[in-house]
Formats: C-alpha cells, structure tokens, sequence
C-alpha cells in the first residue's frame, strides 16, 4: 500500500505511538458529546475510556443471550436481518435508529438497536421509491435534512431508467427531483451523498462505466459536487473533484475534512477535500482493490466498508499533518462478509451493512451491524 499525501482519520482506530486515541472495547463503545447526534453539527473524536467524566461513559451491556427465532441474528452486533441486498444506510439524531436503503427493491427502513438480550424489533417500511438496479444502481444512499427533528425531510441517490439523481422525500412519502441527468452507464451507477454543512449536499457520483467522463468538465459523472441549499427543482452542482471511478462513499468530520473513496481499474483511494481551501489530496491508496466502500468520519479519522475484502477499514492519521501513515487496520474481516454502506453513530460504533446477496447469502443476510473500533493500532487484531 502507498501513501500519497495527507488525511485524517478516525478517531476509530486507536493509538498506538503516534496514533490518535485508543479506544477501549469492555463497554463496547466509545464517548460522544451529546451534539454529535445530530446530522451536521460538529463530530468530536472518540474518547479513550476513562479520559472523560465518569458519568458520560457507557454503561457495559447486561449480560445475558439473545433471544431465537427467525430471522433473529444471535450476534447482538447485528441490529436488522433478513435484509435486501443493502445500500446507504444514516444514524437518527436519537443514536439509536437508523434509515437503510435497500439498493435492489428501493426501499428505505428504519431500523432500531436495542439491549443485547433483546429481539430486536422489525425493520419498519418508511417508504419505497420506483429504481432501476441494473448496473450496480438502484437505491444508492439516503441522508437526512440539515432540518429533520422539524421537517422530517430526507434525501435519496437512486438510479431510474433514464438517469442516476438526486431526490427529496418528505411525509407523504413522494420523491421530488433535486438534481437530475447525472449519466448512467453499465456499470458505477452508484451514489453517495451526505450533508457537509447545515446547507450544503455533497454529492459523489461514479463515472458510469466511461472513465473519459471522469474528468470531463461537462458531465456530472465521476465527480464529488457540492449542492448549496438543495430542494426540489433548483439544485446548482459545482464541482470541487473530478477524476472518481466508481464511487465509494462520502463523509465529514463536520470541521475541516470532507472524505471520499472511489475504486479505480488500478487501485482502491482514500481522498481528502480540505473544507478551508478546497484542495483535495490522496490520503491512502490501495493498489490490491479490496472493494472501498461507504466511508464513517469523526474529527480524528475515517473507516471504510470494504466489499472484497469483506472488513471495515479504520485508519489513522496525525491530528496536525492529516498524513496516513500507517496500513489501515482491518476489523471483523470475513466475519459478516461483504459491507457496503457505512455511517457514524453517537456512540462511537460504525454501523454497516452488508450485501451478500445474492452471491452468497448466509441464512441472516442482508444485515445491518454496528461494529466497534479497534482496540489496538493499525496492524491490531482484526476482531
């Protein structure tokens, strides 16, 4: 693996000498401020255990098993089962429920963790939106409105059959064309977006199966755009990256670091934008493309959902420079198989999805998992 230039990552891996924090697994998680529940305002790093008051740190799970029964995974990781294959996926402002696209059947559920030794309760239909999956499309990501304790608005990437979009869904459940036309190909159809500023959408877009249209300044393929102020009708992209093959994921530290990640034909990247300067800098390479997938940012770090290497990828980075320096730490690695989305809850966990389907399902598959950081440095144990 190489290091190109500078990044800045998770408060989700761990210190090692010259590494951020480490975060200690017994009580599972690690401690947020309570603000970092909400959708766009600053994300802080993850705490050591013990470095905070003592009251603001979790409380360890009861001890006990889980119930059975169908479709009720035994690993109390898991927090939804028997999904479609999964796309994006967005932690509520409350920490512990989620909205899950699934990529195939357009659907977006919400999903809810609960205690350890409980069932945990159905997915629960919010609404369904016509896609086309052909090409790796469908039902992208979903992000919530800078607004959504008030307006209850959430955003879509989808592909349908003439175009890859944005769109807007509101109570009565229709979406509304945000922003349209962004080319669809045979393959890289996929999206991701979340909001990097209390009015601003980025948008990564893949380059749609033509690699030529990555860097081509009239088409909205293969790019990271920025939308201020996005609602139905009015959207004016501006392009601050081009260049992305198929697209990964994108995610904010909500301070000075927007990443994304995106699969070339030679190699898997890591990529930063600087929020301040609107300079963009490769932090990390991956020349063995183990599948960079949907990205989790706090204010130290980023993991990444890998899909063939079937892993969540946290790596770390100074606090000062934003240099990777280190290989990534690899976590559950062939443990859930491959994951895809990704986002950051208020606790501390990255919770993910998979998408076995239909390759290869196991019994539970698809699912949604919340995975802690690593307890030791890059290079730790993959559990």
């Amino acid at each position: 693996m190489s290091v190109v230039a500078a990044g800045r990552v998770v408060s989700i891996a761990a210190v090692s000498a010259g590494m951020a924090v480490t975060v200690a697994l017994a009580a599972g998680c690690a401690s947020f401020d309570d603000s970092a529940s909400k959708p766009f305002t600053p994300a802080p790093s993850i705490q050591p255990e013990g470095s905070g008051p003592t009251s603001s740190q979790p409380k360890p799970p009861p001890t006990g098993q889980r119930p059975t029964g169908p479709c009720i995974d035994p690993d109390p990781a898991v927090v939804a089962s028997c999904l479609d294959t999964t796309g994006g996926l967005t932690v509520l402002p409350d920490g512990q429920q989620a909205l899950v696209t699934e990529r195939v059947t357009g659907r977006i559920l919400k999903v809810t963790a609960v205690d350890p030794t409980q069932a945990p309760p159905p997915p629960l239909q919010v609404t369904r939106v016509p896609v086309e999956a052909a090409g790796d499309g469908g039902l992208s990501d979903v992000a919530l409105s800078p607004s959504y304790d008030q307006d209850g608005l959430i955003y879509a990437y989808i592909t349908t059959p003439s175009d890859n979009r944005i769109v807007r869904i509101g109570a009565g459940g229709e979406p509304k064309p945000v922003l349209t036309g962004i080319p669809k190909g045979p393959t890289d159809n996929r999206g991701s977006i979340t909001f990097t500023g209390p009015n601003t959408l980025s948008v990564l877009t893949g380059d749609a199966g033509n690699p030529g249209s990555a860097n081509d300044p009239g088409s909205l393929a293969g790019k990271l755009l920025q939308i201020d102020d996005p609602g139905p009708g009015h959207a004016n992209p501006k392009v601050v990256a081009s260049g992305v093959g198929g697209a990964g994921g994108v995610c904010s530290d909500h301070q000075d670091s927007v990443w994304f990640t995106d699969r070339t034909a030679t190699q898997d990247r890591l990529q930063r934008l600087d929020s301040k300067s609107g300079a963009v800098a490769t932090a990390w390479t991956w020349p063995d493309k183990p599948g960079a997938g949907g990205c989790a940012a706090a204010t130290d770090g980023v993991a990444v959902a890998m899909s063939g290497a079937k892993a969540l990828a946290f790596a770390a980075a100074d606090p000062k420079t934003h240099a990777v320096t280190a290989n990534p730490t690899m976590v559950a690695q062939n443990k859930y198989g491959s994951l895809s989305g990704a986002t950051l809850g208020a606790d501390g966990m990255v919770w993910v999805g998979t998408v076995n389907k239909p390759a290869a399902p196991g019994p539970m598959d698809d699912r949604i998992v919340r995975i802690p950081p690593p307890k030791g440095g890059a290079g730790g144990s993959p559990d």
